[in-house]
């Protein structure tokens, strides 16, 4: 299948883009950055060069690429989040969950591409609310709080964009936390290092859930549901949600730092605001069941315990 990627430079897309041309696609993957075009050459991939907020440069590159299907990868997270500042550090996030996703939809439909993938998030945006776990039928946040709200505004129009889309099969990967090559839980990366000097905290009862993925496993469950999802949305996570009261300390011993401090719920809220305060208190994880399912997925990494482990060695 001729396949165009959209963040192909990305965290995801380093580790997409070989899997897709393992599994015999031929893949065009765009990049922002002209120097990052021969590493996507290097993977296999047709490098395009243009910007996803350009609508017009990203019209041209998906339409000389002549895709059957599109794939959304688009993010800018930074590798260290300020919690302080999370919508200025989501700022150009949000924008490619919006702008982006338009102009990329448009797109893929001039170019006459039958299928639209594009990557969500399952970490925090379900309600606060009912049982730890949901699954893609629970309803999102009616209220997320302080930086959030922007955030879930720009996740929730991405989602109704690509399943409401006319003349087109829209898939949407709603993908965990993730940890691997290249993410903030891998060696010298943003939350490892936050760890390992104490700055991640156990906050109060500590008792938000959280689904991990592994990068890898990102990248095989995107190529199952590019052959072979129905259009809809799937949760792309292990098999076993995780309170930070467990996965927290766990992650300190394997990197051997210090157990984490415990902090009263007041000084978070001071400290990172009621956003923060909600990820280490509040949040729901969400169940891969529908996408095993479907998808006919299985993660080679099913529980965070072994894979950060093997991630971290």
């Amino acid at each position: 299948m001729r396949v165009f990627l959209a963040g192909g430079s990305g965290v995801v897309g380093a580790r997409l883009v070989p899997a897709l041309v393992a599994a015999g696609h031929q893949v065009t993957a765009l990049t922002r950055s002209p120097q990052k075009a021969d590493a996507v050459r290097a993977q296999g991939a047709e490098p395009a060069v243009a910007d996803a907020l350009d609508r017009d440069a990203l019209a041209r590159a998906v339409i000389a690429a002549r895709p059957e299907a599109a794939i959304h990868q688009l993010t800018a997270i930074p590798q260290r989040i300020n919690p302080r500042r999370m919508a200025r550090d989501f700022e150009l996030t949000n924008r490619l969950r919006t702008e982006g996703t338009d102009n990329l939809l448009a797109a893929a439909r001039a170019a006459g591409a039958r299928r639209f993938l594009a990557q969500s998030f399952a970490g925090w945006p379900f309600a606060r609310e009912g049982g730890p776990v949901k699954t893609e039928e629970d309803r999102l946040d009616p209220n997320p709080p302080g930086d959030l709200a922007p955030m879930l505004a720009a996740i929730r129009h991405l989602e109704a964009a690509v399943t409401g889309a006319a003349g087109i099969e829209g898939v949407v990967l709603r993908y965990g936390p993730f940890y691997g090559p290249g993410t903030a839980i891998a060696p010298g990366g943003g939350i490892v290092e936050e760890v390992r000097k104490r700055r991640f905290a156990l906050v109060g009862d500590a008792g938000a859930v959280w689904s991990f993925v592994h990068i890898d496993d990102v990248a095989a469950a995107t190529v199952a549901a590019l052959e072979r999802g129905a259009p809809g949305i799937y949760n792309i996570v292990d098999d076993e949600p995780a309170t930070v009261a467990e996965w927290l300390p766990a992650l300190a011993e394997a990197i051997g730092a210090p157990k984490p401090r415990r902090v009263p719920e007041f000084v978070a809220r001071l400290a990172t605001g009621p956003h923060g305060l909600a990820m280490m208190t509040q949040i729901r994880g969400a169940s891969n069941e529908k996408a095993k399912r479907e998808l006919g997925w299985q993660p080679r990494h099913p529980s965070w315990r072994e894979g950060f482990r093997t991630a971290l060695d």
